[in-house]
């Protein structure tokens, strides 16, 4: 190789730095198809039951990820390398006329570099988000597989508990309509004594009677409540 202080020695750096930037440029590219792929084969495969397929499938591309993250670690500490050589020459005895031109070059160089190592590091990044995100939300639905029986216990109980409901509510409102149709039976019934005060007896032990059947279906109602609530916490 040629000597630190020749022009031939800056152009075998320059071609140095060339090649590594034309490798790092095709690596990053199947890179980021590599994140693409391993993207869209998780969605695709999200409604498939089969489990031996895909974990071969990510198996490879896990492999294939981490074998192209070391080779594009080992281009850019190359060409890092490259480029601190370059910079030496720039400060090298005898290149302080051809210093801006050099420098210019130089810092081209240096804007690649740190765009190779900034979109390297993005991508990365993302593979490694959806790998994750991927192998949470798979973590996720083994637990509900697994929980299927108890899953469909409690639809059950939310479904009889429903029911129940609807019979309360039922209930109520025949309640409630009954209780309307008692007051206006009532308040006819005092209309006529009022008028005809010798029945007077006999409307008195009618409405005994009816606080007696009113006690017993309150008693009831609050029997079959408290038999709901029992069930429904149990």
């Amino acid at each position: 190789m040629a000597g630190i202080g020749s022009s031939n020695y800056w152009e075998d750096l320059r071609k140095q730095a060339r090649q590594l930037e034309n490798e790092l440029d095709l690596k990053l590219v199947s890179f980021s198809k590599l994140c693409t792929s391993y993207s869209s084969s998780r969605d695709g495969r999200r409604g498939d039951s089969s489990d031996t397929t895909p974990l071969l499938n990510n198996s490879t591309q896990d492999r294939m990820f981490e074998t192209m993250s070391v080779e594009i670690e080992q281009l850019l500490a190359k060409l890092t390398a490259v480029n601190d050589k370059m910079a030496e020459y720039t400060n090298a005895p005898g290149t302080a006329s051809l210093n801006a031109a050099l420098m210019h070059t130089l810092q081209r160089h240096r804007d690649i570099l740190q765009d190779y190592t900034h979109e390297f590091h993005k991508t990365k990044g993302n593979f490694l988000a959806i790998r994750e995100r991927e192998d949470l939300l798979g973590s996720v639905r083994k637990d509900i597989d697994g929980s299927g029986v108890n899953n469909r216990r409690t639809e059950l109980f939310l479904k009889e508990h429903e029911h129940l409901r609807n019979i309360a509510m039922a209930t109520k409102e025949n309640m409630t309509s009954q209780r309307g149709l008692l007051k206006s039976i009532q308040s006819r019934v005092n209309t006529l004594a009022n008028r005809f005060p010798t029945i007077n007896n006999l409307i008195q032990r009618i409405n005994l009677r009816k606080r007696r059947d009113s006690l017993i279906l309150g008693t009831v109602i609050g029997v079959c409540t408290i038999l709901l609530l029992l069930y429904a916490f149990h």
